[in-house]
C-alpha cells in the first residue's frame, strides 16, 4: 500500500514538473517572439521640470537622453523598465543643466552605464562636479557628441548627432546643447535638448528640410520662447510634439508662443504636466501612444 502511494505520488510530481516545464517554455518562446517584434519604444519620462528621455531599440539596446533633476528619475524610469534590468547602454547628455544631469548621478548608482555622450559644454557647478568625479570612480567611457556620428543602436534603428558640430567649450550650456535625430522605418524623433534659436538656425543652415523631417519633436527647452522657431518647426514638420515640463512651474513653460507655432504647423502636442510620462512605441510603419502617471 505504502509503495503503491509512492509511486502515486511521483507520477504526480513528474506530471506537475512536466506541465511547469511546458508552461516556461512557452513563456520564453513567447517572450522570444515578443523581443523580436517590439518594435522601438521612446518615454519622455514624467520627471517634472527638466529632460529625461528613455529609448529602447528593437534588439534591446537601451539609451538615456538626459535623467531630469535629482530624485526624481528612478521611479518612472522602473515603469518602463523590467525590474530585473539593471543596466543601461548608454546615456547622452544634452547639457550640463542641473536639470538635465541631475538624475545621471541617481542612474550611475543603481545602473550598471556602459558609457557617457557630452556635448562638451563645461561648468563648474557642484552637480556637474560630482557627475564627473563618479564617472572617473566607475571608469565610465566620456566621449564627445559630434556631428556626423551615427549610432548604430540595432534592428535598424539609428541616432545621428546634428550638432555641436564645433567646440562649444566655453558656449552658454543652452546654446551647445546636443542635437539628434532619432530614427527607425518611418519613425523620426528631433531630440533637441535646451537648444536656442541660435542653434537651430546653424541646424538649419547645415541641413536639408528632408534631413530634418521628423514625425515626432522634442520640443526645445520645455517649450520656452527662446527656442523652437518658425523656421525650425517648418523643416522639421512634426506630426506631434512632446514637452517636457512640470505643472505650475516658475518659467511659465511652455509659453504660449511656442504653442502657437506648434500649432500654426499642425503639430499635435503632449505634455508631461498634463499627462504624465508619454510613451510611444513604433513598428517602423506607424505609432501608438500611451500614457502613465
Amino acid at each position: 500500500m505504502l509503495e503503491q502511494y509512492k509511486t502515486s505520488t511521483r507520477k504526480y510530481w513528474l506530471l506537475v514538473l512536466t506541465l511547469l516545464l511546458l508552461v516556461v517554455n512557452i513563456f520564453l518562446v513567447r517572450l522570444d517572439w515578443q523581443n523580436s517584434h517590439r518594435g522601438l519604444t521612446f518615454a519622455m519620462l514624467d520627471i517634472g521640470q527638466g529632460d529625461g528621455l528613455f529609448i529602447e531599440s528593437p534588439t534591446g539596446t537601451q539609451i538615456m537622453f538626459d535623467a531630469g533633476p535629482p530624485r526624481k528619475v528612478l521611479g518612472p524610469l522602473a515603469r518602463v523598465m523590467s525590474p530585473f534590468d539593471k543596466s543601461i547602454d548608454a546615456i547622452i547628455i544634452t547639457n550640463p543643466d542641473a536639470d538635465h544631469i541631475g538624475g545621471v548621478l541617481d542612474i550611475l548608482k543603481n545602473y550598471k552605464v556602459n558609457e557617457i555622450f557630452e556635448s562638451g559644454v563645461l561648468t563648474n557647478s557642484k552637480t556637474y562636479q560630482n557627475l564627473r568625479e563618479e564617472m572617473k570612480k566607475q571608469n565610465i567611457p566620456d566621449i564627445l557628441a559630434k556631428k556626423g556620428m551615427r549610432l548604430d543602436i540595432g534592428g535598424g534603428a539609428f541616432i545621428d548627432i546634428l550638432f555641436p558640430d564645433r567646440d562649444v567649450s566655453v558656449w552658454a550650456t543652452n546654446d551647445g546643447s546636443t542635437v539628434a535625430r532619432l530614427h527607425y522605418g518611418n519613425t523620426s524623433i528631433m531630440l533637441t535638448g535646451d537648444s536656442t534659436m541660435k542653434t537651430e538656425k546653424i541646424i538649419l543652415s547645415e541641413n536639408s528640410p528632408a534631413q530634418l523631417k521628423s514625425t515626432i519633436l522634442k520640443v526645445g527647452h520645455h517649450g520656452s520662447r527662446t527656442s523652437t522657431s518658425g523656421d525650425f518647426v517648418k523643416a522639421v514638420s512634426p506630426s506631434y510634439a512632446l514637452i517636457s515640463d512640470n505643472k505650475d512651474n516658475n518659467y511659465g513653460h511652455p509659453h504660449q508662443e511656442t504653442l502657437d507655432t506648434l500649432t500654426q504647423f499642425g503639430a499635435k502636442i503632449f505634455r508631461t504636466d498634463l499627462l504624465g510620462t508619454i510613451i510611444m512605441k513604433s513598428d517602423g510603419k506607424k505609432e501608438t501612444f500611451s500614457f502613465s502617471r
